[in-house]
């Protein structure tokens, strides 16, 4: 049989044993706390350094096609390493086992959040974790920033994008459409501008013995794109075109196509339609919901989750609020991380190539500078509604502009930030325990 008839058997033999690597990836499953970053790091840790079953260098050519790729890096890597061990069922497995106890822990700490937020120990909890998001946020625009902002251009690159997000309203996929036209064509008429080596490093050629054919990509796109899909024509077919579950399906699955940069870019994106054009969530809860994913084993992406189940919650079409909001988030979850599969199955015969085309990486390059821009629209946006308890929205020659109302600043909130802020760059605190000190903190002052 071909070694291109059938998506399962694209690697004839597994490299390890499915049954080993089954153990270690829900061993990674339940390490995956802290962001990417943390996550890159545990795979890299197990897999190459413990395990020994990936190369240095072999893992370092699947995180760079990992990182040009819309949504979460970390699930996508795990489930490339996955197809690199046992083919698709590794990486269905390693992908799937990612996602899983973070869906669990968000669902169920969305019950506790839509049911006794009022309770006062809980509304402090949120109160302390927001002051907390908030310097994570900051903070991640820093590190983004140093790591991404080396020249003139991408300088100017993120602050267009900032300024396009932030006073004129433009939208995050016109951002990023845009960013990488300028970065392609820059590099063709200004290469010394545009250019840059940081996707060019070199690594080992695949040995997956599955070569990039057209009759390959018809074949997965034909088995995942239905798939992808068949939740929201299903909506569509029961409760018709204009419920919140079409609406949600539709705006994710969109997400999931155009969100490169990472989980805060995205969460910028998402609040921006969430909260201001959808009304599907308060400014502050698309905070809480942030702290919720940080909290949690599983991508930041998952955050989206939560927004699927307010929304539903809110607006059930007839259903239970309870069963819909639950149907929701088994949704958004679908049509979030079913198209990381697509691109991971599809892509990776083509990574050499990818990986040598100059002017993909130079397009590329200016995306991840406007990505810049984005993430401190969101730490903007978000240390107005966590500091301030009134923000008015002004439009004045063609420009928004927010302006907070300072008598109403939250000293309590403003103290916890910048104590946040200080453990994180100071004294390098791990997330989860500034997480979980600021909840306790905020819970002792709402109460007391």
């Amino acid at each position: 049989m071909s070694g291109e008839a059938r998506v399962s058997d694209e690697i004839t033999a597994d490299q390890v044993p499915f049954r080993d690597a089954l153990v270690v990836w829900m061993r990674v499953a339940a390490l995956s706390f802290g962001g990417p970053a943390g996550q890159i790091a545990v795979i890299h840790r197990i897999l190459v350094e413990e395990k020994k079953w990936v190369s240095e260098q072999r893992f370092l050519g699947a995180l760079n096609y990992c990182m040009l790729l819309p949504g979460p890096e970390a699930q996508q890597l795990a489930t490339y390493i996955g197809w690199i061990l046992n083919g698709a069922r590794g990486g269905l497995t390693a992908g799937l086992l990612f996602v899983l106890p973070g869906f669990v822990a968000i669902l169920l700490l969305s019950f506790l959040y839509v049911g006794f937020r009022d309770v006062g120990l809980v509304a402090g909890l949120f109160f302390g974790v927001k002051a907390v998001i908030l310097a994570v946020v900051l903070d991640a625009v820093r590190r983004v920033g140093a790591r991404t902002l080396k020249t003139a251009v991408s300088w100017s690159i993120a602050a267009a994008a900032f300024v396009g997000i932030f006073f004129l309203d433009v939208r995050f996929p016109v951002i990023v459409i845009g960013a990488g036209l300028l970065g392609f064509f820059g590099a063709r008429f200004w290469p010394a501008q545009f250019i840059s080596n940081a996707h060019a490093e070199a690594f080992e050629v695949s040995d997956s013995r599955v070569s990039p054919s057209w009759r390959r990509a018809v074949k997965i796109i034909g088995v995942f794109v239905p798939l992808w899909f068949a939740p929201i024509v299903f909506a569509f077919w029961m409760f018709g075109g204009e419920n919140v579950f079409v609406h949600l399906g539709l705006f994710f699955s969109k997400m999931a196509v155009v969100t490169f940069g990472g989980a805060y870019a995205v969460l910028s994106y998402v609040a921006q339609e969430a909260v201001q054009n959808f009304g599907w969530l308060r400014p502050g809860e698309m905070i809480d919901g942030l702290g919720l994913a940080e909290s949690t084993p599983g991508p930041l992406i998952q955050v989206v989750q939560f927004v699927g189940f307010l929304a539903a919650f809110r607006d059930s079409g007839g259903l239970d609020p309870w069963i819909a909001a639950v149907l929701a988030s088994l949704l958004v979850t679908w049509v979030t991380f079913v198209p990381c599969f697509l691109w991971i199955f599809l892509g990776a015969p083509y990574i050499e190539r990818l990986q040598e085309n100059r002017h993909l990486s130079a397009a590329l390059s200016a995306i991840t500078a406007a990505v810049v821009g984005v993430i401190l629209n969101l730490a903007v946006w978000f240390a107005l509604n966590v500091l301030f308890a009134a923000v008015a929205e002004i439009h004045t020659y063609g420009l928004r502009v927010y302006v907070p109302a300072l008598p109403t600043l939250d000293i309590a909130a403003a103290i916890l930030s910048a104590a946040a802020m200080i453990a994180l760059l100071r004294f390098k605190t791990g997330m989860l325990p500034t997480l979980a000190v600021g909840a306790i903190l905020g819970a002792v002052y709402k109460l007391i």
